[in-house]
């Protein structure tokens, strides 16, 4: 990023491994944002009770993500080439993804945060479910892109 400081940024050691996740730090450890992809096991939720509001007065997803890492269980994957992160936190970034995308799916005919095609790519639903959820988006584009994975 090339404004970290807006985010919730890690901090990397020399070799890789994860030193610090820090809310919109005044003096980011690095340019890597926490993208808001986060797959996390079955404590989460109880471990999200336990927090409390930030001096921001917000619950801090990085908060949660501390006790992992201070767990030495926090696994993180940096994005490479061809990954796109698109923050929408204001109205500009919020037109600027709007447009990133649109633009992905209507001139190279790919779904983006598809949770059908996700689901059917992973055999979560079957051919037939997927055929029942196309018929239900009917003809608008959505329906349409669905209907190529077919």
């Amino acid at each position: 990023m090339n404004d970290p400081e807006r985010y919730g940024v890690v901090g990397f050691d020399p070799d890789g491994t994860v030193s610090s996740i820090v809310e919109k730090p005044k003096f980011p450890a690095s340019n890597f944002a926490i993208t808001g992809l986060y797959l996390l096991d079955g404590t989460a939720p109880g471990r999200a009770k336990t927090l409390t509001a930030s001096a921001r007065g917000e619950l801090e997803i990085t908060a949660l993500l501390e006790m992992y890492l201070n767990e030495q269980t926090l696994d993180v994957h940096k994005m490479g080439r061809g990954y796109a992160w698109l923050d929408t936190g204001t109205h500009e970034s919020l037109l600027d993804a709007g447009s990133f995308v649109r633009t992905l799916q209507n001139r190279q005919g790919l779904l983006v945060g598809s949770p059908d095609e996700v689901a059917y790519e992973n055999g979560w639903i079957t051919r037939a479910e997927l055929q029942d959820n196309i018929a239900q988006y009917g003809a608008n584009p959505y329906g349409k892109l669905l209907a190529k994975l077919l």
